[in-house]
Protein backbone atom coordinates (compact mmCIF):
# COMPACT_ATOMS: atom_id res chain seq x y z
CA UNK A 1 0.00 0.00 0.00
CA UNK A 2 3.45 2.55 -0.50
CA UNK A 3 0.69 4.48 -2.67
CA UNK A 4 -2.70 3.86 -2.17
CA UNK A 5 -4.72 3.19 -5.62
CA UNK A 6 -7.94 4.82 -6.05
CA UNK A 7 -9.83 2.10 -5.21
CA UNK A 8 -7.44 1.31 -1.76
CA UNK A 9 -8.56 5.68 -1.08
CA UNK A 10 -12.19 4.70 -1.70
CA UNK A 11 -12.13 1.51 0.23
CA UNK A 12 -11.02 3.23 3.43
CA UNK A 13 -13.15 6.25 2.84
CA UNK A 14 -16.38 3.46 2.61
CA UNK A 15 -14.98 2.07 6.18
CA UNK A 16 -14.71 5.38 7.96
CA UNK A 17 -18.11 6.03 6.19
CA UNK A 18 -19.22 2.55 7.59
CA UNK A 19 -19.16 3.76 11.17
CA UNK A 20 -19.69 7.48 10.79
CA UNK A 21 -22.91 7.68 13.29
CA UNK A 22 -20.83 5.69 15.80
CA UNK A 23 -20.09 7.99 18.65
CA UNK A 24 -16.34 6.66 19.49
CA UNK A 25 -15.39 4.73 15.54
CA UNK A 26 -11.81 4.83 15.92
CA UNK A 27 -11.31 1.22 17.09
CA UNK A 28 -13.53 -0.14 14.80
CA UNK A 29 -12.83 1.99 11.54
CA UNK A 30 -9.22 0.90 12.65
CA UNK A 31 -9.78 -3.10 12.97
CA UNK A 32 -11.54 -3.30 9.63
CA UNK A 33 -8.54 -1.31 8.06
CA UNK A 34 -6.06 -3.67 9.55
CA UNK A 35 -8.01 -6.97 8.61
CA UNK A 36 -8.72 -5.80 4.90
CA UNK A 37 -4.85 -5.00 4.23
CA UNK A 38 -2.96 -6.45 6.95
CA UNK A 39 -1.25 -3.16 8.05
CA UNK A 40 -2.32 0.96 9.05
CA UNK A 41 0.66 3.00 7.16
CA UNK A 42 1.08 6.78 7.93
CA UNK A 43 -0.80 7.32 4.07
CA UNK A 44 -3.96 5.26 5.79
CA UNK A 45 -3.78 7.31 9.11
CA UNK A 46 -3.95 10.29 7.04
CA UNK A 47 -7.01 9.54 5.02
CA UNK A 48 -8.55 8.23 8.64
CA UNK A 49 -7.68 12.04 10.11
CA UNK A 50 -9.19 14.01 7.35
CA UNK A 51 -12.34 11.54 7.58
CA UNK A 52 -13.22 11.69 11.16
CA UNK A 53 -11.01 14.35 12.43
CA UNK A 54 -9.18 12.28 14.85
CA UNK A 55 -5.94 13.63 14.84
CA UNK A 56 -3.17 11.27 13.22
CA UNK A 57 -1.38 11.79 16.30
CA UNK A 58 -4.24 10.37 18.25
CA UNK A 59 -4.63 7.81 15.66
CA UNK A 60 -0.96 6.60 15.80
CA UNK A 61 -1.04 6.50 19.45
CA UNK A 62 -3.43 3.63 19.34
CA UNK A 63 -1.88 2.29 16.19
CA UNK A 64 1.26 1.90 17.79
CA UNK A 65 -0.26 1.33 21.43
CA UNK A 66 -2.43 -2.08 20.23
CA UNK A 67 -0.27 -5.01 19.40
CA UNK A 68 -3.19 -5.90 16.56
CA UNK A 69 -2.10 -3.06 15.00
CA UNK A 70 0.90 -3.27 12.68
CA UNK A 71 2.61 -0.26 10.67
CA UNK A 72 4.28 -2.93 8.55
CA UNK A 73 2.84 -5.46 6.56
CA UNK A 74 2.78 -9.41 8.56
CA UNK A 75 3.24 -12.22 7.13
CA UNK A 76 1.27 -15.37 5.98
CA UNK A 77 2.31 -17.00 8.87
CA UNK A 78 2.33 -14.56 12.19
CA UNK A 79 3.96 -16.38 14.86
CA UNK A 80 2.34 -15.02 18.25
CA UNK A 81 5.31 -16.00 21.07
CA UNK A 82 3.54 -15.38 24.50
CA UNK A 83 6.49 -13.72 26.96
CA UNK A 84 4.21 -13.51 29.95
CA UNK A 85 4.92 -14.44 33.35
CA UNK A 86 3.54 -18.28 33.09
CA UNK A 87 5.06 -18.82 29.53
CA UNK A 88 8.42 -16.65 30.55
CA UNK A 89 8.93 -18.95 33.48
CA UNK A 90 8.71 -22.04 31.70
CA UNK A 91 10.92 -21.02 28.71
CA UNK A 92 9.01 -19.08 26.21
CA UNK A 93 12.35 -16.96 25.75
CA UNK A 94 14.28 -19.69 24.15
CA UNK A 95 11.46 -20.45 22.12
CA UNK A 96 10.80 -17.09 20.46
CA UNK A 97 14.57 -17.21 20.06
CA UNK A 98 14.95 -20.61 17.92
CA UNK A 99 11.61 -19.20 16.27
CA UNK A 100 14.48 -16.15 15.44
CA UNK A 101 17.23 -18.16 14.67
CA UNK A 102 15.83 -20.31 12.51
CA UNK A 103 13.61 -17.86 10.31
CA UNK A 104 16.90 -15.14 10.56
CA UNK A 105 14.17 -12.85 11.79
CA UNK A 106 14.18 -10.75 14.65
CA UNK A 107 10.69 -10.01 17.29
CA UNK A 108 8.31 -7.50 14.83
CA UNK A 109 10.11 -8.21 11.79
CA UNK A 110 8.62 -10.28 8.72
CA UNK A 111 11.36 -12.80 6.59
CA UNK A 112 12.44 -11.33 3.21
CA UNK A 113 9.51 -14.12 1.33
CA UNK A 114 6.68 -12.34 3.02
CA UNK A 115 6.03 -15.90 4.97
CA UNK A 116 6.68 -15.29 8.51
CA UNK A 117 6.18 -12.50 11.31
CA UNK A 118 7.85 -13.16 14.35
CA UNK A 119 5.45 -10.91 17.33
CA UNK A 120 6.65 -10.95 20.83
CA UNK A 121 3.25 -10.92 23.03
CA UNK A 122 2.57 -9.89 26.35
CA UNK A 123 0.20 -12.57 27.20
CA UNK A 124 -2.40 -14.71 25.29
CA UNK A 125 -4.67 -16.07 27.80
CA UNK A 126 -2.72 -19.66 27.78
CA UNK A 127 -1.30 -19.60 31.13
CA UNK A 128 -2.68 -22.89 31.78
CA UNK A 129 -0.63 -24.62 28.40
CA UNK A 130 2.84 -22.46 29.29
CA UNK A 131 4.44 -22.05 27.19
CA UNK A 132 2.48 -21.08 24.29
CA UNK A 133 2.60 -19.99 21.00
CA UNK A 134 -0.25 -18.80 18.28
CA UNK A 135 0.32 -18.94 14.87
CA UNK A 136 -2.76 -17.12 13.05
CA UNK A 137 -5.23 -18.34 15.58
CA UNK A 138 -4.07 -22.30 16.17
CA UNK A 139 -2.55 -22.37 19.56
CA UNK A 140 0.31 -24.33 20.12
CA UNK A 141 0.78 -25.52 24.42
CA UNK A 142 3.27 -26.56 26.01
CA UNK A 143 5.93 -25.98 23.65
CA UNK A 144 9.86 -27.23 23.97
CA UNK A 145 12.54 -25.55 21.95
CA UNK A 146 13.16 -28.95 20.12
CA UNK A 147 9.44 -28.69 18.89
CA UNK A 148 9.85 -25.21 16.96
CA UNK A 149 12.12 -26.30 13.35
CA UNK A 150 8.82 -28.95 12.99
CA UNK A 151 6.50 -26.50 13.43
CA UNK A 152 8.47 -24.21 11.20
CA UNK A 153 8.90 -27.02 8.44
CA UNK A 154 5.35 -27.59 8.43
CA UNK A 155 4.09 -23.93 7.60
CA UNK A 156 6.64 -24.14 4.90
CA UNK A 157 4.96 -26.99 3.34
CA UNK A 158 2.05 -25.51 3.26
CA UNK A 159 3.78 -22.64 1.24
CA UNK A 160 0.63 -20.64 -0.42
CA UNK A 161 -1.92 -22.91 1.21
CA UNK A 162 -4.02 -21.35 4.10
Amino acid sequence: MAHLSEAAVAQINEICARYADEKTPLMMILSAIQKEYGYIPLEVQEIVSEKTGISVAEIYGVVTFYSYFSLQPKGKYVIGCCLGTACYVKGAQQIIDKFSEILGIAPGETTADGMFTIDALRCIGACGIAPAVSINGKVYPKLKVSDVPGIVEEYRNMGGAN
